[in-house]
């Protein structure tokens, strides 16, 4: 399994997923169409899937150009707002692209319908790799559009915290200094938390994106994966891991970067 990041937008990520034995792939969130059949012809793959994570426009908004460029695209999402969709999907529905094994994850609060997909290669050498949206980014989660705390503690601690710790995070956009500022916010003596915000930096300065994490990973420096935390909670001034999790994405929503 390949994963090619292609940067959209400003700050947006598209990825084309590649099986390396059939030559098939998929395109998670083809924003900028003409970008994905550009690289899909630079790889000499045969682009076969659209896995579309959720129906807002800088995700979904490239879908109905994509199916005119590319004819016959089957277009996965659990959401009927999503354009050119032709494959609506529900919780552990499963796909194949070429030998590559997709399950489709539920995750709604960032909007009622977005979806995760789980990729993995059954007795490949990779680790699984999840899609994640606007639901899980780098140290730090998607806001409460259509949802709940209790929609977002079940979406990140339930069912993408309960992946394979190696499971690598693509998410869909790159926020993982803003992220981790207020991460440091949270838990200023939480020691990964300053030694991966300035990898982040150094990461930032040369062009070079942030992405992938891993699920292990975000439990060490994600506040809203640490709400069963003593020191998040602490920082809330609560002791249930829901009201924490309320607590913080509210104050996150208010949360004025510094620019250091």
């Amino acid at each position: 399994m390949k994963v090619e990041l292609l940067p959209a937008l400003t700050d947006n990520y598209m990825y084309l997923i590649i099986d390396k034995d059939t030559r098939e792939a998929a395109i998670v969130d083809p924003v900028q169409p003409q970008k994905v059949v550009e690289t899909v012809r630079k790889y000499g793959v045969k682009l076969t899937t659209v896995l579309t994570t959720h129906h807002h426009w800088d995700h979904a908004g490239g879908n109905e150009k994509l199916v005119k460029l590319e004819p016959g695209l089957k277009v996965y999402g659990g959401d009927d707002r999503i354009g050119a969709l032709t494959h609506k999907v529900t919780h552990l529905f499963t796909l194949q692209v070429g030998s590559l094994h997709v399950k489709c994850l539920s995750t709604p609060c960032h909007t009622s319908g977005h979806i995760c997909y789980l990729v993995s290669k059954p007795g490949g050498p990779d680790p699984p790799a999840v899609f994640t949206g606007d639901t899980l980014f780098v140290a730090g989660c998607g806001k409460f559009y259509e949802g709940t705390a209790e929609e977002m503690y079940r979406a990140l601690l339930e069912v993408l915290g309960r992946l394979p710790p190696d499971t690598k995070v693509y998410c869909g956009h790159e926020y993982t200094i803003s992220n981790l500022k207020f991460a440091r916010h949270v838990e200023p003596s939480n020691t990964t938390v300053l030694e991966k915000l300035a990898w982040a930096k150094e990461k930032y300065a040369t062009g070079e994106p942030t992405v992938p994490s891993t699920i292990a990973e975000e439990f060490t420096y994600n506040p809203f994966m640490r709400v069963r935390e003593k020191t998040v909670q602490q920082h809330a001034g609560q002791t249930d891991p829901v009201a924490t999790m309320r607590y913080i994405r509210r104050e996150k929503d208010q949360f004025k970067v510094p620019p250091d």
